[in-house]
């Protein structure tokens, strides 16, 4: 397990079983002089591929334990949550960030947010605006924004035919060599970066029973969708952070999706920097996050 010091894991139930996340409820982070209860909540919430789990997080949320009660759920399906064998859907991963906050957060809360799940969360606040504080998304993007279809891609048919499927994933996802090559080619825009912990706990993650199901949703396009059906809908301030070197989707469409609600949706792009920045360059990530945050969540 990759989990930082003083942080504990907890569980909620879901109409699709039980997410797992992790708090801090120990030292140097909860003591008896500052009640934990008393601060606002942070929620994590990571993105897709294979192996993905909170620990995408873990270099970051960290810097906020001391001021904010920090959630950081593994998504059902991923980490380790539980994960049923079933073909994933986009409404599967909405309806579960939903009942993730309506059971762990007590009022208007402050979401972060990668990638898939990212637009995800950019849905969920439309639909329930009233669980959202703001946001402050990476790469936020439905993989087939403004009518481009991931799925006609000659990888994504090869992974819908039966056998091949499983084959693909247990041969070429769940290993060290295949994450650490999706890493470098797909994820990192600089693959010095990438560190041999990296590659551990995304392997643990994707060595989880019933591990595939969510992963091959995933790239088969499945929960793909056109964000940009969404975002003129969207109440929430939001800032959206995009690496200049993401490889799945460039910054140009982050901008465009941002020019669509420009008075809740601001943009910032990150020079030499992949499609995670939180794991590629976590302190100017958590830079970033204390940079906004004030100004999204005004004084109440």
């Amino acid at each position: 397990m990759f989990i930082p010091p003083g942080f504990y894991q907890h569980s909620v139930m879901t109409s699709l079983g039980k997410m797992v996340y992790y708090t801090a409820e120990g030292q140097p982070w909860v003591t008896q002089e500052v009640p934990h209860a008393d601060v606002p909540t942070l929620v994590f919430f990571h993105g897709f591929g294979g192996g993905s789990s909170s620990y995408e997080w873990s270099k970051v949320y960290p810097a906020f334990a001391a001021q904010y009660r920090i959630l950081a759920p593994d998504l059902i399906g991923w980490g380790q949550s539980d994960h049923p064998a079933r073909d994933y859907k986009v409404e599967d991963y909405v309806n579960t960030l939903i009942e993730f906050m309506e059971k762990t957060c007590s009022g208007p809360t402050t979401v972060i947010a990668s990638s898939l799940t990212a637009a995800f969360a950019i849905r969920a606040a439309i639909a329930r605006p009233e669980l959202f504080k703001s946001l402050i998304l990476t790469t936020a993007a439905g993989l087939s924004d403004f009518g481009e279809n991931y799925t006609r891609s000659f990888f994504t048919q090869l992974v819908n035919i039966p056998v091949v499927d499983r084959l693909f994933y247990t041969a070429g996802v769940a290993t060290s060599f295949g994450i650490r090559s999706f890493l470098e080619q797909r994820q990192f825009a600089r693959p010095e970066r990438i560190s041999d912990e990296i590659v551990e706990a995304y392997l643990e993650s994707a060595t989880q029973p019933n591990a595939e199901y969510a992963a091959l949703s995933f790239v088969r396009g499945d929960l793909c969708f056109d964000l940009s059906e969404y975002m003129t809908r969207l109440t929430v301030p939001t800032v959206i952070l995009w690496g200049e070197k993401s490889q799945f989707t460039g910054p140009e469409i982050g901008r465009r999706l941002a020019e669509m609600n420009p008075t809740v949706v601001q943009f910032h792009q990150l020079t030499d920097v992949g499609l995670t920045p939180q794991l590629e360059i976590p302190a100017v990530t958590i830079g970033l996050i204390q940079k906004f945050l004030p100004p999204l969540e005004p004084a109440e």
